[in-house]
C-alpha cells in the first residue's frame, strides 16, 4: 500500500505546532501533526493566566483545546514518534521516523525543545514499543499491566500520578531523594497505593526485543543493582533544543535554532519553522501560537503559488524576494 501523500506535515504538538494544525486543517489542507508528545514545554507550566481570552488553564490544557479544534477541521495525529532526518525528492518532502517514512509537499518545523532522554541502552530500539515521553498520551495504554515513569519535579509527579490511574504497580523512579512538587501532588502520590516509589536511583538499562520486559536501576547511594519486570515506561526529564537533523539541509544560528524570515520561511522552500525552535525572540506561548499561525498560511500560499494561484492577504512575489536578500546575509 503507498504511503500516503500529505498537503502538510507538522514536526511538534506544541501550541505553534497544534495552532498551525488548527489553521492548515481548516484551509482544508490535508494535514498530519507526528510529535514525540503533546504539549512540548507547556507541560511543564501549572498556570497558563496571560494568554489572551483564557482566564486560567493548565499548558496542557491550553494546547488540549487547540488540538481538539485542529481535529475537527480533519488534522491528524500521531505521538510517539520521532523524526530524524528529512530530505526532497523532486517536489514531495520525505520525513524519516522511527520505523517508517512519511511524504509531504510542505513541512512545518514546530517541535521546540524536545523531550530529553536517558541515553540508556534499550532506549532507543524500544521508542514506540514500550518507551514514551507523554504520559498524558500514552499512560491509558499501559492498563493493569506493570509501567514506570522516570522523572524529576513536579513534571515528574504529575506523570506518575497519571500513570497511578492505570498501571499495576506504577513505579516513580527519580535521582532525587524525595519527591519535589506541589503538597497536594506529593499527597496524591504518596496516597496511592498502586505507586511504587524507587528514589535515589538511576536507570542503567532498558531490556526488551519487540517490546519491553524490563528495566534496570542502581541505587546511586549503595549502587545496588536491581531489575524491575515492566511492559512501559514513560520518561519526563525536561526539554532540550534538537535541531542537529537539519545542519546542513537549513541554516541554523549559533544556538541551533532555525531561521526563519517574517513569513516563517526557513532557507529551503516548502519548510517553515515556528516556536521555540525558531531564533524569534519571546518565548511565550502566544507568541508560538502566532507563529504557527503565520507558518501554516505561508504553507498554504506556498501550494497556491505552486498551482498557479494568487497568494491569500500577502504580497508573496515582494516578500520572496524580501527573503532570498535576508538569506544571503
Amino acid at each position: 500500500m503507498q504511503d500516503e501523500l500529505y498537503d502538510v506535515i507538522i514536526v511538534g504538538a506544541g501550541i505553534a505546532g497544534v495552532s498551525a494544525a488548527l489553521y492548515t486543517a481548516r484551509q482544508r489542507m490535508n494535514t498530519l501533526v507526528v510529535s514525540k508528545d503533546l504539549g512540548g514545554q507547556l507541560n511543564l507550566t501549572q498556570l497558563v493566566e496571560n494568554y489572551p481570552v483564557i482566564s486560567a488553564d493548565t499548558g496542557l490544557g491550553l494546547v488540549t483545546k487547540v488540538e481538539s479544534q485542529a481535529k475537527k477541521f480533519g488534522a491528524k495525529f500521531i505521538y510517539g514518534e520521532e523524526i530524524s532526518g528529512l530530505r526532497k525528492e523532486g517536489d514531495i518532502f520525505i520525513l524519516k521516523g522511527l520505523n517508517k517514512e512519511y511524504k509531504a509537499k510542505t513541512v512545518i518545523l514546530a517541535f521546540g525543545k524536545s523531550p530529553r532522554e536517558l541515553n540508556v541502552p534499550g532506549e532507543k530500539e524500544l521508542k514506540g514499543k514500550g518507551v514514551s515521553y507523554c504520559a498524558i498520551c500514552d499512560a491509558a495504554f499501559f492498563k493493569d499491566v506493570p509501567a514506570a515513569v522516570v522523572g524529576e519535579g513536579e513534571p515528574g509527579l504529575e506523570a506518575i500520578e497519571l500513570l497511578g490511574r492505570y498501571a499495576k504497580p506504577a513505579y516513580y523512579i527519580s535521582k532525587t531523594p524525595q519527591l519535589v512538587g506541589e503538597p497536594e501532588l506529593v499527597k496524591a502520590v504518596t496516597s496511592n497505593k498502586n505507586i511504587v516509589t524507587m528514589l535515589g536511583y538511576s536507570v542503567v538499562e532498558i531490556r526488551g526485543n519487540s517490546k519491553i520486559n524490563s528495566i534496570v536501576i542502581k541505587n546511586l547511594k549503595t549502587g545496588e543493582i536491581k531489575e524491575l519486570e515492566i511492559e512501559g515506561v514513560i520518561i519526563e526529564m525536561g526539554y532540550i533544543l534538537n535541531t542537529n537533523f537539519l545542519k546542513g539541509l537549513i541554516r541554523l544560528n549559533q544556538n541551533g535554532e532555525i531561521i526563519v524570515d517574517d513569513l516563517a520561511r526557513t532557507s529551503m522552500e516548502g519548510v517553515f519553522a515556528a516556536g521555540d525552535i525558531t531564533q524569534v525572540p519571546y518565548k511565550q506561548a502566544i507568541i508560538a501560537a502566532a507563529d504557527g499561525v503565520k507558518a501554516a498560511l505561508s504553507a498554504y500560499n506556498y501550494l497556491r503559488n505552486k498551482q498557479g494561484l494568487p497568494p491569500v492577504n500577502v504580497d508573496w512575489k515582494a516578500e520572496k524576494k524580501k527573503a532570498v536578500v535576508s538569506f544571503r546575509l
